[in-house]
């Protein structure tokens, strides 16, 4: 026969175990919240007007490679012109933007669904690495390129 100590010692159990799945399961949903939280704002900075007329002036220039850019535009970090702030305010944007994905806060399904980060950076490509070379600076941009990479490899699956 089973006493009371028996059974209240299986119901002490029994509610750790229970309240264990819960918790796990309020860390998921948690995360979930999170990722939809992030996406929500990224998007709504991606749509915003000023972000979409700074995306089609970068789309939109018209250089053969990064001297030309330079020539035509001015250095990244130095030139007060207009498009040289427009060109960092994209790139700071999906370099951020990988720096989430890379450390999983949002996953690249989001981020496929809901930006377009290939054309911005096959167009900010030559930019990108034109100044790594010129500062000496391997990793300038690095998630920015990590993005795009990753979006490549989503695609080949």
């Amino acid at each position: 026969m089973v006493d009371i100590q028996t059974i209240s010692i299986m119901l002490a159990s029994a509610s750790v175990f229970i309240a264990a799945i819960y918790y796990v399961w309020q860390i998921r949903h948690q995360t979930k919240l999170r990722q939809t939280d992030i996406a929500v704002r990224l998007f709504s900075i991606y749509m915003s007007d000023e972000f979409r007329d700074a995306l089609a002036k970068v789309w939109n220039l018209k250089f053969d490679n990064y001297e030309d850019y330079v020539r035509k535009y001015g250095f990244m970090w130095t030139s007060e012109g207009e498009v040289p702030k427009t060109v960092s305010k994209i790139c700071v944007f999906f370099n951020a933007l990988g720096v989430l994905v890379r450390r999983r806060l949002i996953d690249i399904e989001i981020v496929a669904d809901l930006l377009w980060v290939e054309r911005s950076w096959l167009k900010l490509k030559p930019i990108i690495e034109g100044v790594r070379k010129q500062y000496n600076s391997p990793t300038y941009h690095n998630d920015f390129e990590y993005l795009y990479d990753e979006m490549k490899k989503r695609e080949q699956r």
